[in-house]
């Protein structure tokens, strides 16, 4: 009975697909920035030689470029902040990306 509810009426709601894709959305945000900063040699323990990070990193990195937080990312990790603020962004895109047509 349960499941009749949900397939005619739930699941073919737009505002639930928007919101499923939001969500989805916001943790691949979540969890693939950290990946990409790994993939791009910016590791824990600093910038990875040979890594396309140690290519374009410049002989002095200014302080709050995009180059020192991508760093600093890569070395602690991201702030919890960080984080709910990728997921939002992510979900909000998203949802709005999946509720256009």
């Amino acid at each position: 009975m349960f499941y009749l509810f949900l397939r005619n009426n739930l699941f073919r709601s737009k505002k639930f697909w928007s919101a499923a894709v939001g969500v989805t959305a916001g943790v691949a945000a979540m969890v693939g920035v950290p990946v990409a900063l790994g993939a791009l040699g910016f590791g824990s323990a600093g910038v990875v030689a040979g890594s396309i990070a140690a290519g374009i990193q410049g002989p002095a990195v200014v302080s709050g470029s995009f180059f020192a937080l991508a760093q600093s990312a890569g070395a602690a990790g991201l702030a919890l902040g960080t984080k709910a603020a990728l997921f939002v962004g992510g979900a909000a895109v998203g949802a709005l990306g999946s509720s256009l047509k």
